[in-house]
């Protein structure tokens, strides 16, 4: 049977427990649990550089890509990029199971039937147009238990809507770096990574950066003195999540995973069985696993000791 490709950039279980991989040049793979599909460029797909893949609220499967925006409906797949960029902008009025989609000049939602345009960015911020650096696109979205909505942003840090107003939470070098990663625990703490300030934890309206104060940092990498990894630091976090057992997983760009115990932190590296770094995919399934990719080339779960490649059969 066919492999899956190197390069896996994402993964994602859909409703009727099918595994999807995005890669990063190589197109889709679906796993019903006893093929691996193929889907690629050729047979429709906008881009074979797959960055996030969703299913909304009518079953369809959708795929951020490079260079645009498609659906997947049984097998046909079509381009929405144009119906998303030229939506008209408006407030965002959430609807459950609707689709946030980032694009150059701000966010799109996807509520099942149509597309609505809106910015985070205050109304005095105007986007440069001589370049395709946006300090305020986003890179992550999450919506809480609450019903508020969490941006990670490529320099002002985090923005937090509660459906009336936007809230930047900023400092303690969680702006300025990219915000890679938003994630709420079972106990309702907001943790987020960013790509050079580290781990952070957001809790009773008090910020916290947790790689500081574990003495974790990779200040070179965060001055931007030199682009050098670190080996055990957790500076640059690209992935967070939550087992069954209340532990949270950092995935970080140059240090292997960590894991937090509520006391603890625990470094696993290729010595526990990881193919190499980045580990920039954490991806939790409706049985509560979790999954890790590593390099781009190696899927696997943790049995409590090692990190053990995922065999499809």
């Amino acid at each position: 049977m066919k492999q899956l490709d190197k390069d896996i950039d994402c993964i994602f279980q859909d409703r009727q427990n099918n595994y999807w991989f995005g890669s990063n040049g190589n197109g889709v793979f679906r796993y019903d649990g006893r093929t691996l599909l193929h889907i690629t460029d050729k047979h429709g797909l906008c881009s074979n550089f797959v960055w996030e893949i969703r299913q909304d609220v009518n079953g369809k499967i959708w795929f951020s890509t490079r260079d645009g925006i498609c659906r997947m409906d049984g097998n046909l797949i079509t381009n929405f990029t144009d119906s998303m960029q030229n939506a008209p902008y408006g407030k965002l009025n959430y609807t459950p199971g609707g689709l946030f989609f980032g694009h150059l000049n701000g966010l799109c939602f996807y509520d099942g039937k149509t597309f609505t345009n809106f910015t985070i960015h205050p109304s005095s911020y105007t986007p440069p147009t001589n370049n395709l650096y946006r300090s305020y696109a986003v890179y992550d979205v999450m919506r809480d238990s609450s019903g508020n909505f969490w941006f990670g942003t490529q320099e002002k840090g985090v923005c937090m809507y509660n459906g009336s107003e936007f809230t930047y939470i900023t400092g303690k070098n969680l702006d300025g770096p990219a915000v890679r990663c938003i994630f709420q625990d079972s106990k309702g703490n907001y943790w987020f990574g960013n790509n050079g300030g580290g781990l952070y934890l957001y809790k009773d309206n008090v910020l916290r950066n947790i790689t500081e104060e574990k003495k974790l940092g990779n200040d070179e990498f965060l001055r931007g003195q030199m682009n050098a990894d670190k080996p055990g630091s957790m500076a640059r976090v690209f992935a967070i999540n939550e087992d069954l057992q209340g532990n949270i997983w950092i995935g970080t760009a140059d240090a292997g995973v960590w894991k937090y115990d509520g006391t603890d932190f625990t470094n696993y590296t290729s010595e526990q069985g990881l193919s190499g770094y980045p580990v920039t995919v954490i991806y939790n399934d409706r049985k509560g696993d979790l999954w890790f990719v590593s390099n781009g080339d190696q899927v696997s779960k943790f049995n409590g000791t090692r990190f053990v490649p995922v065999v499809f059969e």
